[in-house]
């Protein structure tokens, strides 16, 4: 494998392993889900929006109003799928939210053939039935930290985060012209703007680790994580995307296992198989992008929680 292989390789592999501890982060911080939205947006939409000055994107950047609104648009889906999975976090596990949130994907089409009259074939129909019935058997039998079975309610908000951040892929899909890193300076400034007042209910966090937890969300898990996704989604396979994509719910629930005490069931732990193999499993001939894509995505990848995840 030459240099100019193994670089991509390296940094997707890095932006999911990346994604995958991004529940533990949110956790940590001790913050609600609003607020540490918020600092994700500010910290690492600050630094995108530097990154895209350095490089003269932003300077020449001159948006129709169509192509702003669309922008907004996405930033509004995608900054509430991340106040709903971080949410999410808490009234179930890490490792539950995570894997219910992959059925995105699957969503995704959905939204493509309800809106833009893409045909659905039948094996995405297959595939979408064996996601929700893992679904179904994961809140059926999962338990969080205490022993006690998961909040429904905190499978419901994954749930609906995956609902937006498809709907934000939706809407990138209208904007492949756009520079990804711009787009995500976009919408990440977006939703600072947006979450700003929500502050007032729910501060950031008191105290200095919970503040540095903040941070390191928005600088690595959000502005580098961006910058390590796009320079490498474009340079790779699909079928290499779509399975390294396996790498962020692998660690997370790696890191729900190790550090949280979370001991998935038989039943639990089929289902989140279930849902995996349905929502990652390359199709032939068809791509999805990812909010802020380039238009060379990836057949049910997810590159992010998204993602940023």
């Amino acid at each position: 494998m030459t240099n100019s292989e193994t670089r991509p390789l390296l940094q997707w592999s890095a932006a999911m392993a990346m994604s995958g501890t991004i529940g533990a982060v949110v956790l940590e911080s001790g913050a609600a889900a609003p607020a540490v939205a918020f600092a994700r947006c500010f910290v690492g939409g600050t630094l995108l929006v530097l990154w895209c000055l350095s490089r003269g994107w932003l300077q020449a950047w001159r948006p129709s109003r169509r192509d702003l609104g669309l922008a907004v648009l996405g930033g509004l889906f995608l900054v509430g799928n991340w106040v709903l999975l971080f949410a999410s976090y808490a009234l179930s596990s890490i490792s539950v939210s995570t894997v219910v949130y992959h059925t995105q994907p699957l969503i995704l089409v959905g939204l493509a053939a309800a809106f833009l009259g893409e045909k659905v074939a039948k094996s995405h129909l297959a595939r979408a039935a064996i996601a929700f019935g893992g679904v179904a058997l994961i809140s059926l039998s999962a338990h969080g930290e205490d022993g006690k079975p998961v909040q429904l309610v905190g499978i419901g908000l994954a749930l609906g985060a995956a609902v937006l951040y498809a709907g934000a892929s939706f809407v990138a899909k209208q904007l492949k012209h756009i520079r990804p890193h711009l787009l995500a300076a976009v919408q990440t400034t977006v939703g600072a703007l947006v979450l700003a007042p929500l502050l007032l209910v729910t501060p950031l966090p008191t105290t200095t680790s919970g503040l540095l937890w903040l941070v390191l969300l928005g600088t690595v898990h959000t502005a580098l994580m961006y910058v390590l996704m796009y320079a490498s989604i474009g340079k790779l396979p699909t079928t290499t995307v779509a399975l390294l994509s396996y790498l962020y719910p692998v660690v997370a629930v790696l890191v729900d296992i190790a550090f949280y005490g979370h001991r998935p069931s038989w039943p639990e732990a089929v289902g989140m198989l279930a849902v995996l193999a349905a929502a990652l499993a390359p199709q032939r001939g068809r791509r999805t992008e990812a909010p802020g894509g380039n238009g060379r995505g990836t057949a049910g990848a997810v590159p992010e929680p998204a993602a940023c995840k």
